[in-house]
This record gives C-alpha cells, structure tokens and sequence, in this order.
C-alpha cells in the first residue's frame, strides 16, 4: 500500500515517486499543497531506507509506469547502480529520469532553503523553540553553527523528523523551496 492511501494501479500506466522515509513524502506533499498542486494520481512510497530501492524496482516497475525518487548525495552511486541494472537509465544524471539527490539530505535542503529565522519560527509554532534552545546548550551542540544545530535537533526526538521538513517547507517562501523538492514535483506532474 503507498503512503497516499492508494493501492497498485492496474490499468495503463502510472506514476510510481520512491521516498527513503516518512518525512520526505510529507514534505513532498507539503511542497504540492503549496503550489495548490494535487497528488491524484501519484503512488507514493515509503522506501524504509535507500538500500530498498533495488527490491521496490524490481517488485513494482514495469514499462509503462514511470518511477521516479528522492534520494540523498551520498547515495548517488548506488541509485545510479541500482537504476542502471534494472535498465531505467544506461548512464549518467539520475536527474534525466526523474531521481533527485540532497546535497546532504533533505532536512539539509530545507533548512539552507528557508534559512535559521524561518527554521526558528517554524520550531516556534509546533511549540519547540524552548526545547531547541536547552539544545543548543549542551556541550556537543556550543560553538557549532546554527544550520548544524538545526540539523542535529531535527532527528533527536521521536517523531519530530518526520514533521520537521514539511513544517518548515510550509514557511519557505515558493521562490526558495529546495530544488530536488522542486524538480520532483515538476517531473511527477509534468512528464516528458
């Protein structure tokens, strides 16, 4: 079952968009809703971690569907690996296909895009600016630059990443979303 709550298409083609987790497909709807953008249509689903990716491709694509992804930098190689050997691209930019790498990974993307004030207001309306802030205390986290504290905070609680992105998208201004977000939806809703 994807996460949008639809089951397999059977009938013609259909667009297939692979997340490594929960959050990125909650900050790809968020970026859709954003732009008033509707998801109908798209199967999304939640990979439970990039090394999946081989397995999901070999159980659901076959042509004509089209399947496209999220994935983070460090991982290039392998989604190129993996979609090479599964015959979706002979060489080259993941990017050509509809698979788009974070420089870091995603909660990176959308901290750089909306910059620490919105990142802090953000915090500040799910009520958890008081908590970043006995964060930032600790010994690990003084001295560090605030975009690194952000990013740590993101994954320290259970829960509070897979909200934290899509939160944070709905504060960024549309001109700053982050391009991998940007490039997706762009390829889910417009093929080529």
């Amino acid at each position: 079952m994807s996460a949008d709550g639809a089951g397999p298409h059977h009938h013609g083609s259909r667009t297939v968009v692979l997340f490594e987790g929960r959050s990125d497909i909650a900050a790809f709807q968020a970026v859709a809703r954003r732009h008033g953008a509707s998801l109908a249509g798209l199967d999304l689903v939640e990979l439970g971690g990039i090394t999946n990716l081989r397995r999901e491709l070999s159980a659901r694509w076959s042509p004509p569907d089209r399947v496209l992804g999220l994935y983070d930098a460090a991982e290039e190689h392998y989604v190129e690996g993996v979609l090479c050997d599964v015959g979706m691209l002979e060489a080259g930019d993941p990017r050509s296909i509809g698979f788009f790498g974070c420089d870091r990974d995603l909660e990176d993307e959308v901290i750089r895009a909306a910059g620490p004030d919105l990142v802090l207001a953000a915090l500040e309306a799910r009520d958890e600016l008081a908590r970043f802030r006995v964060f930032q205390e600790q010994p690990a986290q003084r001295g560090r630059p605030i975009t690194d504290q952000l990013h740590r905070f993101a994954g320290t609680a259970a829960g509070r990443k897979t909200r934290f992105a899509a939160d944070v998208v709905e504060a960024i201004p549309l001109e700053r979303m982050p391009r991998p977000l940007e490039g997706l939806l762009e390829a889910a809703l417009h093929p080529r």
